[in-house]
């Protein structure tokens, strides 16, 4: 994988654009100048969680012994997952969300831009090739900041694009994340049978 193919896919399990809409409603009742603070600080907050995964994922998957195999298809089984959902979002919308209230790191940077998803992609990242973690880190802070810069602009986007223009582009970024989660799966498969076939 590329640091550019990293970049992207990391950009998409993000989904800047599926939360901007969100994070608006979120933050609806407070003064746009508070807003813009809250998000950077709820940023702040989801890079640092991020790389701590990023720079432990390999550990962790070590002292589970699992081979690169297994951790390829499962990552191209959990972004293909990922994928379906952008495409096929969740109707349920806001529900549970308090909107008047200010956030402190749950549920904008916590699970909404640091989730399960891409903290399990980062273990798995860093688990398949550790030799390249510095490019993993930079490609994880070039997504950071594409996400930031959307997000921060969210407002703008919303009044621009409205939200079925968010959803098109959103659902046409969940197509570009399936076929990236397509090949990774079929890397992996392509890996196991090699091991297999010389065991």
């Amino acid at each position: 994988m590329s640091l550019i193919s990293a970049t992207l896919m990391l950009f998409l399990i993000m989904d800047p654009l599926g939360n901007t809409p969100v994070f608006m409603a979120i933050m609806k009742h407070i003064d746009r100048k508070r807003q813009v603070k809250i998000l950077i600080r709820e940023l702040i907050f989801a890079l640092m969680i991020m790389m701590a995964f990023l720079w432990a994922g390999e550990q962790i998957l070590s002292f589970l012994n699992l081979r690169q195999e297994a951790v390829s298809i499962a990552g191209g089984i959990i972004l293909f997952l990922i994928a379906l959902k952008m495409i096929f979002p969740d109707e349920r919308g806001l529900a549970g969300l308090a909107a008047g209230d200010e956030p402190f790191l749950v549920p904008m940077a916590i699970p909404m831009i640091a989730g399960p998803s891409i903290l399990a992609t980062l273990m798995l990242m860093a688990h398949q090739d550790p030799s390249r973690m510095g490019e993993w880190s930079l490609a994880l802070i070039l997504a950071w900041i594409g996400t930031s810069i959307i997000l921060i602009c969210g407002g703008f986007l919303t009044r621009y694009l409205g939200e079925r223009g968010l959803t098109a582009i959103e659902r046409l970024m969940g197509m570009v994340l399936i076929m990236l989660s397509v090949q990774m799966l079929l890397d992996g498969v392509a890996k196991y049978l090699h091991y297999a076939a010389h065991i």
